[in-house]
């Protein structure tokens, strides 16, 4: 029902730019009985749009350039921007179907994840062996420019829709790079990008799993890695959330169930106060397995999820560098023309209660080693625990 009224007032919104009635350039626009109807409860201030739409008709120089359904849209876009909020947005229908495409995996584009941090768009983590990785971009890069274009006006699906395009296409980006003391003009090539969520390998006793994004696919392949790994005689786990810019909350809640028998995973609390409480599910594949957690600062959302329902539970330490602080939880509420807008309806807290917006997660184990080397790093650290274990025995 919540979902309905909110599809609802969207839409009013649209439907009174695109009906209300003429007025002239010198007076205020006075609605009708009619036009207070198209209004379904809006607050009296969105008569402003349909005088604003009503004055550029009447005066505009070139009336053939008023197109209302652009103009519908530009006024919903600038209303959830009003809201201050990085990741409350709008989709038009085309971004909409190409966001849910990119939840299955596939999709057209440079393989970067991007959102909205401090009013810049920033490049979250480039994925691994993408045309972004292998271009040179980095996490924490602000995307200055896109192809010419100033980014200070988009959220991050509109970076993304311009980001993205047709495989063999090129797209220029101006970046920001702190440390840099000029903006870097970068050039990458689009490609079909297939996000292959888990990705997993041997290093000795230990296995070593990384989450690339949690989407629809996750558990699964995850669960696959799991097993795959204890048929290899896995003694450890290395779980790597680096640069994982998160994703679909419930394929988080049930990674983080597999390490787990008992507790809390997240707190979510909703905009009237009401706290639901995500517990671990049962039948947790590797409740007692050695683990230890890698996280840096384009781990965010979902992986800080599990991340911090790890590190709450005392069941692993997070090791590498502070995490994105996203603490937030979206909805994406269809509209009735196709499109839709992602509304953040809660925020999320650990089972500890700590809301780390803005903050992020603290390893317990900080380490400036990148790449490889932490992997090495906490090759070895789960190799000592290992033999701590067994000469305990």
């Amino acid at each position: 029902m919540k979902k309905r009224i909110a599809l609802n007032i969207v839409l009013a919104v649209a439907l009174f730019l695109i009906a209300a009635p003429a007025a002239g350039c010198d007076t205020r626009y006075i609605p009708s009985e009619a036009d207070k109807k198209n209004t379904q409860g809006l607050p009296s201030e969105f008569l402003m749009l349909g005088e604003a739409w009503q004055l550029l008709q009447k005066n505009f120089v070139d009336r053939s350039k008023l197109d209302p359904l652009k103009m519908a849209q530009g006024a919903i876009r600038g209303m959830v921007e009003a809201t201050g909020d990085p990741y409350t947005e709008y989709y038009t229908p085309q971004s909409y179907q190409s966001t849910m495409v990119e939840l299955t995996g596939v999709y057209q584009g440079i393989g970067a994840y991007i959102g909205k941090k401090d009013k810049n768009i920033v490049i979250i983590a480039p994925m691994e062996g993408s045309p972004a990785e292998e271009a040179g971009l980095k996490a924490g890069d602000i995307i200055v420019k896109i192809d010419g274009e100033s980014t200070e006006t988009m959220n991050s699906d509109d970076a993304s829709m311009r980001i993205r395009g047709k495989a063999g296409t090129k797209v220029k980006l101006e970046i920001a790079r702190e440390g840099a003391s000029e903006l870097l003009e970068i050039s990458v090539e689009r490609r079909e990008i297939h996000v292959d969520s888990v990705t997993s390998e041997m290093k000795g006793d230990v296995a070593v799993i990384k989450i690339q994004q949690f989407i629809l696919p996750t558990i699964s392949d995850f669960k696959m890695a799991l097993q795959k790994a204890f048929n290899n005689g896995a003694k450890g786990v290395i779980l790597d959330l680096r640069n994982n810019p998160g994703g679909i909350l419930d394929q988080a809640v049930d990674v983080a169930s597999q390490f787990l028998t008992r507790g809390i995973v997240v707190k979510v609390v909703d905009k009237d106060g009401n706290e639901q409480v995500h517990k671990v599910r049962p039948g947790g594949m590797a409740a007692d397995i050695p683990l230890i957690v890698l996280v840096n600062e384009g781990s965010a959302s979902a992986s800080e999820i599990v991340a911090g329902a790890l590190q709450d539970n005392q069941r692993a330490k997070l090791a590498g560098s502070n995490t994105f602080g996203k603490a937030s939880v979206q909805n994406i509420v269809r509209m009735n023309d196709g499109g839709a807008i992602k509304i953040t309806t809660a925020h999320y807290y650990t089972p500890n209660g700590q809301q780390i917006s803005g903050a992020g997660l603290k390893p317990d184990l900080p380490s400036e080693l990148k790449d490889d080397e932490l992997v090495e790093w906490a090759v070895d650290y789960l190799d000592k625990e290992i033999a701590g274990q067994a000469a305990s025995k």
